[in-house]
């Protein structure tokens, strides 16, 4: 089943409550600076190990100490909960670096 899309207000709101995250589009997207490359591949692992328990899997972009983590929902055409849900796991994730 198909997740259902946020409307513009909750997406506001979540976007509110996920700060250093912007939407562009049907996206949203996060830079974290890591403290070095290998600190900021030790997040890429980490990530993808808590998207893979989520089956809900983000675009990574890796530039050195710069890791974007892109999120949507591509059933959905659009974002949705896991979305937002991933996104708050990544803040906590990075937050424990």
């Amino acid at each position: 089943m198909t997740p259902a899309q946020l409307s513009e207000e909750d997406l506001a709101k979540a976007l509110h409550e996920l700060p250093g995250w912007t939407r562009t589009g049907h996206s949203i997207s996060r830079t974290v600076e890591a403290a070095s490359f290998l600190a900021g591949i030790e997040l890429v692992r980490r990530v993808a190990v808590a998207a893979e328990a989520a089956n809900h899997h983000p675009d990574i972009d890796i530039r050195w100490r710069r890791v974007t983590f892109t999120l949507s929902t591509h059933d959905a055409n659009g974002l949705t909960a896991l979305d937002v849900a991933l996104a708050h796991e990544i803040d906590r994730l990075d937050g424990q670096s």
